[in-house]
């Protein structure tokens, strides 16, 4: 299930919400994915450790 999330698009170059999902990237940390609403350019959001 995608969750909104605010991020920055680099091809826009603003702040826009995208809804995405959350992964685990190859390193370890967490992060939001998804697209663009307006470009269609991959976004991406990195997020605070897991809560225990």
């Amino acid at each position: 299930m995608a969750e909104k999330y605010e991020g920055y698009c680099v091809k826009c170059r603003e702040k826009r919400e995208f809804q995405g999902e959350e992964v685990e990237l190859a390193n370890g940390r967490r992060a939001a994915q998804g697209t663009c609403p307006v470009c269609g350019t991959k976004m991406n959001r990195m997020l605070g450790k897991k809560q225990e």
